[in-house]
């Protein structure tokens, strides 16, 4: 049995609109398994789901460094849409990818990967509205509700949040073995 306590995920999401069972749900598995979930947006005041969900950032997105962490999370919903072209959200990505982190997202916000530049050449997923954006990157649009690419995981929208959720933990699990 592989241990995940001692395990940190960042899991940053939107000021307003991140999705909230994108949040709520693999945050609840990471949990379960003994994950130290650490929530960064851009503010420290309260962030609000679409469905009403608030939820209190634990540190401003400027703050997080990468190296802290076993994963780094992108939580969708409509505002996930502020990162899109955000340079430290970006920088957050390639770090994260620099140093063999699992690096995920959801919903809308693997575009923020896509335009990062993590994603060419790599097969990914993304809710269909924004498919194109993700070709135009470069990466493999597959379509699937669940894509795990390496240590890239993403996910197409809410009905596969906790499915992405278990994808993180799984991907934990294959490093934290290897190591």
């Amino acid at each position: 049995m592989v241990q995940l306590e001692g395990k940190k995920a960042l899991m940053i999401i939107a000021q307003k609109e991140f999705r909230d069972e994108e949040l709520l749900e693999p945050k609840a598995i990471l949990k379960e398994k003994g994950i130290e979930v650490v929530i960064a947006s851009t503010s420290l005041g309260e962030a609000k789901g679409r469905f009403g969900t608030t939820a209190k950032p634990d540190i401003l997105l400027s703050d997080a460094k990468v190296e802290d962490y076993d994963v780094i999370v992108f939580v969708g919903g409509g505002g996930a849409r502020q990162y899109w072209d955000d340079s430290l959200a970006h920088k957050i990505s390639q770090e994260a990818v620099k140093q063999e982190k699992i690096l995920c997202a959801i919903c809308i916000a693997p575009v923020i990967l896509a335009n990062a530049g993590v994603l060419v050449g790599k097969k990914a997923t993304v809710w269909s509205s924004e498919k194109e954006r993700l070709k135009a990157k470069g990466a493999i649009y597959t379509g699937k509700p669940l894509q795990v690419e390496g240590k890239i995981i993403t996910g197409e929208g809410a009905h596969a949040a906790k499915d992405f959720g278990k994808a993180i933990v799984k991907a934990l699990k294959a490093v934290s073995s290897i190591s």
